[in-house]
């Protein structure tokens, strides 16, 4: 829904997409270094609490870009689509990274490959049915690529949604191990 938007309602070009990738991938080397240099030593569950408010509540920056409230505050659609997505983008490495460490902290040696594979398994079929989730949510709100009339409704939903992982985080305090237990492997 929001490609049709950036390119039907907004007119941003393919260049300009391009531009977007290319700043969202150095975004996502800037999220790992920011959470290489700063972030590592944060306990797991504090990190993963954290980053779910922030990642709810900067997701809501995009209902600015969808309502054009931004360009009443002075702030074109590509600068601030570029903006959103370092921000967001730098958010979702900070907030991925911690899965892996958990996933190494709780993993058994000699299958490190195997819960790997099995982890990424997790996270792929997640993207699916989310994927499938959003599809039927945007299909009952009549969000189309031409009708962005319940658009801002989809991006809120959306965006408060991923708040419900928070419920799971009393399942971490068995698997939060000693912080700076680290082996350092794999540097």
């Amino acid at each position: 829904a929001m490609f049709y938007f950036t390119t039907n309602e907004l007119g941003f070009t393919p260049e300009f997409l391009g531009r977007v990738a290319l700043v969202r991938a150095v975004a996502a080397l800037a999220g790992v270094a920011l959470y290489n240099s700063y972030l590592k030593e944060v306990p797991l569950k504090k990190m993963f609490f954290w980053s779910a408010i922030l990642g709810a509540t900067l997701g809501l920056s995009q209902l600015l870009l969808v309502s054009g409230y931004n360009r009443e505050l002075g702030i074109s659609d590509q600068f601030f689509s570029l903006g959103d997505t370092v921000v967001l983008t730098v958010l979702g490495e900070v907030s991925f990274l911690p899965v892996l460490v958990l996933a190494a902290r709780l993993c058994p040696e000699g299958v490190e490959a195997t819960l790997f594979a099995a982890l990424m398994s997790v996270f792929n079929a997640g993207g699916v049915a989310s994927g499938a989730l959003g599809a039927a949510l945007t299909s009952a709100l009549g969000v189309e690529s031409d009708n962005f009339t319940n658009l801002f409704y989809l991006v809120l939903l959306c965006n408060l949604t991923s708040l419900v992982p928070l419920g799971a985080l009393g399942w971490l305090d068995e698997a939060d191990g000693p912080e700076g237990g680290e082996d350092g492997g794999g540097e």
